[in-house]
């Protein structure tokens, strides 16, 4: 399945997205896309039901909040492609680099407002898993039995932040905004090739990420199982699996966001996303 909430940042509703690729509400079977929902269970009983009864939402315009109303944790894993680990500049971790971000996710394609004063915006196309179960100490043959599904994620960083001021990359990571999530939470059933999927990213329409799954230096199952080492994960829980090639730090020059710019990215299977580029005082 494909679960989606819709609406007004505040006010969004349940829905999902049929094979015909139509909007259809949930609101007559739950009163959210919560963590209480991502379960095998929970998801199993949205999945019996007959979805061409579900209303459809006819709006062209109609806006997709993040796909999961209770995402708890956001934890990142830092160079986790080669070849952007090379572009950056940074050997290739022994082990999965973690670092959190410390904000609210937003929608797919919200408007994004850069810090004041931003010197150093940067983009990262991820994949993202969204935990259903919760567990700690999982062992990697165990790890997609704690998975709901999978999103697309916008790892949005201002690298003066992260890399000029001292400390450590969360405080580059964590600006109000910089968390777009979906369109939607794909369950893993409809992704059995989650390790092979392209992955892009557009600025004004040219093409700087071009990359595939297929290229994660530590997987899925590896990466759910080491994290559960350090903390326990929880329904909600969501884990942006790095970026490939193609940020703007690793461009030479290197290229900044800067307002009006448009970003456009997505997975293959998993949705695309599209973010208009502000000032924090616009």
């Amino acid at each position: 399945m494909k679960l989606a909430r819709y609406g007004s940042r505040g006010k969004e509703k349940p829905a999902l997205v049929d094979s015909e690729g139509n909007l259809r509400d949930l609101s007559g079977h739950t009163t959210d896309i919560s963590s209480d929902l991502l379960s095998e269970q929970r998801l199993g009983d949205i999945a019996a039901l007959d979805f061409g009864t579900l209303p459809v939402v006819n709006d062209p315009d109609v806006r997709y909040g993040p796909p999961v109303a209770t995402i708890g944790k956001i934890i990142c894993i830092g160079l986790n492609y080669s070849d952007h680990a090379r572009e950056v500049g940074l050997p290739l971790p022994k082990e999965p680099t973690i670092f959190m971000k410390g904000c609210r996710p937003t929608g797919a394609n919200d408007p994004v407002r850069l810090p004041r004063n931003s010197e150093k915006g940067d983009w990262e196309a991820e994949l993202g898993i969204i935990i259903g179960e919760a567990g700690i100490y999982i062992s990697s043959e165990d790890a997609l039995k704690h998975v709901a599904g999978f999103c697309v994620v916008n790892d949005l960083s201002e690298r003066s932040y992260q890399m000029d001021r001292g400390g450590q990359w969360t405080k580059g990571k964590s600006f109000p905004g910089f968390a777009p999530v979906g369109p939607w939470l794909v369950t893993k059933d409809e992704v059995p090739n989650v390790e092979s999927l392209p992955i892009w990213l557009e600025v004004n329409g040219h093409r700087y990420q071009d990359g595939n799954t297929s290229n994660l230096v530590f997987g899925v199952r590896e990466i759910v199982s080491y994290v559960s080492n350090f903390c326990a994960l929880e329904p909600g829980d969501l884990i942006a699996t790095g970026t490939p090639a193609g940020v703007g730090l690793g461009q030479k020059p290197p290229i900044f966001l800067k307002p009006g710019d448009e970003v456009t990215l997505g997975i293959e299977g998993l949705g695309t996303q599209r973010q208009k580029i502000a000032a924090w005082d616009s």
